[in-house]
């Protein structure tokens, strides 16, 4: 058989066509998204970062500004004494609540209900308790007692000081933050699976690659060290946004309609005790105010009953640091709370006549829901109390390397290739048309479920959308153009 023969009875290869459909594959859409998220979203995540790690460490910070209020020689005179000691310096205010001294060398706060502060906020007179004479007072804030300091950063990272205008921005960080570390995850992760197939040594999952140069090097630090804190950024997302105004009631909603909320102890001493029922979610600055008593000599007489009060509850298991509120009134219990304190994972409340020492109601943390147990536990460990210093020192460095990981992935845009020769001053975006790489039926299920978070978490979807017509538009103008 001649060779021409040969050569015509072998199979012919398809030729290459340009019209062939390209792969199936998720990794386009999530590099765009990525990337424009990045883009958008970054600015508001460097001020909730910087804000942030400064608050902290704010807990351990005041405790070295405020220590002439904070801390004393010793302890001595009972704690009625005390509080009548700061009745003297503002006889003009109603008692709103106590904490005691748990240590010798601090000093008793006593909070008072001042009209002309603002919404969970109270006046505190620092009383020494070795000589019963006050120290200073200052203004303090929701349930865990913040002092002027740390209520501005507080009140920074929530809002900007602007108001409810302002904690849109909040809201809109903590909304994409999962997104953004979630979508870098699986880029990082293909990206490694992808290149590994190639050269061994052609990425790191893990750790730093310290052969590359130029963007590779950046890309390695931007996916390496966001890899390391995408578990800790989904965790402050998630805390975050119960905080939030929109996405904060849907859960709130939830927690109610899954009997997760928080019981509430019942103060009323006419009623039956009480084990259930929604309480604000243990966020600070919240049920932190306090109704003034209408007589003085009812008020007077409550005082006198607080180490009775705190006695029983000591008796009673309430130990350590805690709050004692102070009834307005004959039909109102006495309570006593622990407060949040490092490495206190429980917060028991108690209900106490006054008048007869009889508690009447308590709230035991065992017997909290799961749900209601993991809430405080993430709250306090996003404020950075539950663990103390460590806490504190641990999400100071995550700030400090989420802000690395944005400073870089600008550094990845202003490099993106092909820059140079022409009139861009940073790179191109990725490709557009990434949807018609994705499979029909994933499509389908990808499109409701993100119906289903935008209606849950609004600022995401709201947002999602402005840059789907953003992104519209920008490419009906570039095809304009080009024809």
């Amino acid at each position: 058989m001649s060779i021409p023969e040969l050569e015509r009875d072998k199979p012919v290869a398809p030729a290459p066509s340009s019209s062939a459909s390209p792969p199936r594959s998720l990794r386009p859409l999530i590099l765009r998204l990525h990337f424009y998220a990045g883009i958008l979203v970054a600015p508001f995540l460097v001020i909730a970062a910087v804000s942030g790690g400064l608050y902290a460490l704010a807990p351990s910070v005041e405790q070295l500004v405020y220590r002439d209020y904070l801390h004393v020689d010793s302890t001595g005179p009972d704690l009625s004494e005390q509080v009548r000691a700061a009745q003297q310096v503002r006889p003009d205010l109603a008692v709103a609540a106590v904490r005691p001294a748990t240590e010798p060398g601090e000093t008793t706060q006593v909070m008072f209900t001042d009209p002309g502060l603002g919404e969970s906020e109270r006046l505190a007179v620092f009383v020494d308790p070795a000589t019963a004479q006050p120290k200073g007072e200052l203004v303090v804030y929701g349930s865990s007692g913040a002092l002027p300091m740390r209520t501005w950063i507080s009140q920074l990272h929530r809002h900007l000081h602007l108001g409810e205008p302002g904690r849109i921005y909040s809201e809109l960080a903590a909304s994409w933050l999962w997104v953004i570390a979630l979508g870098g995850v699986y880029l990082w992760v293909q990206r490694y699976r992808t290149t590994r197939a190639r050269n061994a040594d052609a990425a790191r999952l893990w750790t730093l690659d310290r052969s590359s140069r130029g963007r590779n090097r950046t890309l390695s630090w931007h996916g390496v060290v966001g890899v390391w804190i995408a578990v800790g950024l989904v965790f402050l997302s998630a805390t975050g946004l119960t905080w939030s105004r929109y996405a904060g009631e849907n859960v709130g909603e939830l927690r109610t309609a899954l009997s997760w909320t928080t019981p509430k102890i019942d103060k009323k001493l006419d009623s039956a005790p009480n084990t259930g029922g929604a309480a604000s979610g243990g966020h600070d600055g919240h049920g932190a105010g306090h109704t003034p008593a209408s007589d003085p000599g009812i008020l007077d007489t409550n005082v006198g009953e607080l180490d009775t009060v705190l006695d029983v509850a000591r008796r009673s298991g309430v130990t350590g640091a805690v709050e004692a509120t102070v009834p307005a009134d004959t039909g109102t219990a006495f309570t006593v709370t622990q407060t949040r304190e490092p490495w206190q994972f429980s917060t028991d409340s108690i209900a106490i006549d006054g008048a007869t020492g009889t508690v009447t109601d308590v709230s035991r943390f065992a017997d909290w829901p799961l749900a209601a147990k993991l809430t405080s536990w993430g709250i306090a460990l996003h404020m950075g109390l539950l663990f103390g210093l460590l806490n504190q020192l641990i999400l100071a460095a995550l700030a400090v390397a989420l802000l690395a990981v944005i400073i870089r992935g600008y550094v990845l845009w202003w490099r993106r290739s092909p820059t140079r020769g022409t009139a861009r001053a940073v790179g191109r975006p990725p490709a557009r048309g990434t949807w018609r790489r994705i499979h029909p039926v994933a499509a389908v299920t990808g499109v409701a479920c993100v119906v289903l978070v935008g209606w849950f978490v609004p600022l995401l979807g709201l947002s999602l959308v402005a840059f789907l017509l953003v992104d519209v538009a920008v490419g009906a103008l570039g095809r304009t153009r080009a024809g």
